[in-house]
């Protein structure tokens, strides 16, 4: 039994006719009765009883036919699926955590934009045939396609005491709730910007990633010291600035030169540098 046989039983059993579902099918009449006697053989059982102006269908036909429908449009769905990703450019991109999701989906939006049939996977941190990332964490053997620039802020929550202030010295920070991030470069960096204060501010709060501190803040935790990106998926939050504190990152496209080989990164890249 296989799909064009069930297609041959469908065909007669919707036409009740040997003549007309032949047509249908463009099968000769004799190829199609064939076809028909074959499955019957196989199943075991009579499916038609032939007539002088058509067919009878049988209870056993009856049963089979909703069968027979369902196993031919999965089918020919399968046949589908498949040929569509034929049509398709497939392209793997990985996420760095700490970016900002709105920054993201500017990305994504632009993606399919500028590469039609785009079959998009995403992957986590340094996978994928390319991937969004800071300039300053990217590989020696990458290239880099420079997409935002953002700012490092201190990020609150609006009903904090601070949040009204548009810019605030090291030395208004103390004694106020913090959000620590030892483990990201900006920690550190963050630490020389206030000088000999940063020995005395209360850490109300550790996280291993900055959008883990953008979390942190904006359930009232403390202040973080984040890209001004991670603060805007929070809408509870509201940033200031840090008094002499010219602390940015860049974030891009990082990707190995071979890897413009593949046609979706190849399009992808031509499309974001062209803004």
């Amino acid at each position: 039994m296989d799909i064009r046989s069930l297609k041959a039983f469908i065909a007669v059993f919707e036409e009740r006719n040997i003549t007309q579902a032949s047509a249908r099918l463009y099968l000769s009449q004799p190829a199609l009765s064939a076809t028909i006697r074959q499955l019957e053989q196989e199943l075991g059982a009579e499916l038609f009883q032939r007539q002088p102006r058509g067919v009878d269908v049988t209870d056993a036909a009856r049963l089979l036919y909703p069968e027979a429908r369902r196993l031919v449009e999965e089918a020919e769905g399968l046949k589908q699926l498949f040929r569509g990703r034929q049509d398709c450019l497939p392209l793997t991109l990985g996420v760095a955590a700490d970016l900002g999701q709105a920054d993201v989906a500017r990305v994504l939006t632009a993606a399919y934009r500028a590469v039609d049939g785009l079959l998009l996977e995403l992957a986590a941190g340094c996978a994928g045939d390319a991937r969004l990332d800071e300039d300053a964490r990217r590989c020696e053997d990458e290239l880099f396609l420079p997409l935002w620039e953002e700012d490092y802020v201190l990020a609150m929550r609006a009903d904090a005491p601070l949040a009204a202030q548009p810019w605030l010295r090291p030395a208004q920070l103390l004694g106020q709730d913090l959000i620590a991030c030892p483990e990201h470069s900006s920690h550190q960096r963050f630490a020389s910007l206030l000088g000999a204060a940063a020995r005395e501010l209360a850490v109300a709060a550790r996280c291993a990633t900055l959008n883990q501190a953008a979390t942190l803040a904006a359930a009232g935790a403390g202040i973080a010291f984040i890209p001004r990106g991670l603060a805007k998926d929070h809408p509870e939050l509201r940033c200031v600035r840090l008094e002499q504190a010219e602390l940015s990152r860049r974030v891009g496209l990082c990707y190995a030169p071979d890897a413009l080989a593949k046609p979706a990164l190849a399009r992808l890249k031509q499309g974001l540098a062209a803004g």
